[in-house]
């Protein structure tokens, strides 16, 4: 996974995270778009509760996860946020804007491109505020530390399932691989 990087700006503060998946860009869309389902997948995400379903097919979602602090017992701290979220499946875009709580305003993109043996996926966060040195802080403690876990386990699950061989149904349910028919068993007439 590429480094992540704060860059200061008159304006907001930015960080950014890439990792390279060796997936199709299709099923790491269809992964990370599934907010609902990150609890389910992702081991550090402990709630993704719909708040309300907007008329445009946005969300706004409560979320909780856990910030490491040691890994091996496995000891965070609960870390909660609200965002309304969105994507375009035609560009592989994930949009997350949160309200109220410390990152008030911050905006979240998730781009998930082609890629030689996959796709790239990177975790954009601008966060506008007055305070630059809270900003800072909050994505160097919080924020970097929560998406770059996000990001590592769905390379894992995306990858373990693009290995999966297919299983060709047709010759499942014949009884041999390939897809020809099962012959019928050896019939011996003396028993």
């Amino acid at each position: 996974m590429k480094e992540a990087r704060s860059t200061r700006s008159t304006r907001s503060t930015r960080s950014t995270q890439t990792v390279a998946i060796a997936a199709p860009p299709e099923l790491v869309f269809r992964l990370a778009s599934d907010v609902e389902r990150w609890p389910h997948v992702l081991p550090h995400y402990l709630r993704a509760h719909v708040l309300e379903r907007h008329t445009d097919g946005s969300k706004t979602v409560e979320f909780v996860a856990l910030r490491p602090l040691f890994r091996p017992l496995g000891v965070g701290i609960p870390v909660a946020w609200r965002a309304r979220t969105s994507n375009d499946p035609g560009a592989r875009l994930l949009r997350f804007v949160h309200h109220g709580g410390a990152t008030d305003g911050m905006s979240v993109t998730w781009r998930i491109e082609p890629a030689a043996g996959g796709c790239s996926v990177s975790i954009e966060h601008v966060f506008e505020r007055r305070a630059k040195a809270y900003a800072r802080l909050v994505i160097r403690l919080f924020v970097r530390p929560i998406a770059g876990r996000t990001l590592a386990t769905f390379k894992s699950i995306a990858e373990a399932l693009a290995m999966e061989p297919v299983i060709d149904r047709g010759a499942e349910s014949a009884g041999k691989p390939g897809g020809e028919s099962a012959s019928p068993p050896p019939t011996n007439p003396g028993i």
